[in-house]
């Protein structure tokens, strides 16, 4: 789908050299048991996208379908082990971000980051449920914004989020969502991507604010109760598109899309008794699913 707006476009990721092929992105984040979103979401988007998967876990949880029952916190001194091995060995392209639950925590990503110099940093700041409810505390809001925000490439907030990031309301039609994404900005991320699920309509209307200019992204807005994994499934298929060379505004168009037809496939997946997970492999899935459909009485 195209995005109005300016013309203008970035190479974010340098040519690999010919004997290193393989796109390698990073997910940091929890893990949900449940495996529609967290972790489980971002390894599933890199492999349908063809992009090698590395992770860094930050807190297990005790998931499902129906909500979560339970948290452990991994220690801060172990998420940055954890990403000392893998940027030691692995070439990684792009980085993704997903929720973090202490300042501890976030500190010790930053400065991971910035030890092993992190390139196409995409950051969903994990903030607020879709309840409303606050899922992190204010201090750790407040080192999010402060040491995080400045290092992404992308910020994928949603409504409430962006809200709670700038001590505001929460937007209420797209200029408002244009106004907060320029104001992101203002903080550190170099681009912003305003997620207008909580918005009503038949339209799914997202805003990407960038150096240069805005533009629109529009989709039809899918009547599904599979919506499980959708914040991290978009963000990590922006990092998967980074890590494959696309650049930052083709990177989030074709993001978007991927969600879309994710969305479109997803009760063809009957998983759990609540909210399930959005169909992650609809292309590599579709003929199974066909055979599958054919073969029932």
């Amino acid at each position: 789908m195209p995005v109005d707006g300016s013309e203008t476009r970035f190479r974010s990721t340098p040519e690999r050299p010919a004997d290193e092929r393989t796109p390698v992105a990073l997910t940091i984040a929890g893990s949900d048991s449940g495996g529609g979103a967290g972790i489980q979401a971002d390894l599933k988007t890199f492999s349908a996208l063809g992009v090698y998967g590395a992770s860094v876990i930050t807190a297990l949880t005790a998931q499902n379908t129906r909500g979560v029952q339970g948290i452990h916190d991994v220690p801060a001194e172990f998420v940055a082990a954890q990403m000392d091995s893998v940027f030691s060995d692995l070439n990684v392209a792009a980085v993704k971000i997903g929720m973090l639950a202490s300042p501890d925590v976030i500190e010790a990503v930053a400065a991971g980051l910035e030890r092993h110099r992190a390139r196409n940093v995409v950051l969903d700041p994990v903030m607020v449920a879709t309840s409303g409810d606050r899922l992190i505390s204010e201090a750790a809001a407040l080192r999010l914004r402060d040491r995080l925000l400045p290092m992404a490439l992308v910020l994928t907030p949603n409504l409430p989020e962006a809200a709670a990031l700038l001590g505001e309301e929460m937007a209420t039609d797209e200029e408002s969502m244009r106004v907060q994404g320029e104001k992101l900005m203002a903080l550190g991320a170099l681009s912003v991507l305003m997620k207008g699920g909580h918005l009503t309509g038949p339209q799914s209307v997202d805003i990407f604010v960038y150096p240069g200019g805005s533009g629109r992204l529009e989709a039809p807005r899918i009547p599904t109760r599979n919506t499980h994994g959708t914040g991290c499934t978009l963000s990590s298929a922006i990092a998967a598109m980074l890590a494959s060379g696309s650049n930052l505004v083709e990177a989030v168009v074709q993001a978007k899309d991927y969600l879309t037809d994710a969305l479109l496939a997803a009760d063809r997946l009957r998983i759990g008794a609540g909210a399930g997970p959005v169909h992650h492999f609809h292309a590599s899935w579709s003929k199974g699913d066909e055979a599958q459909r054919q073969s029932i009485p």
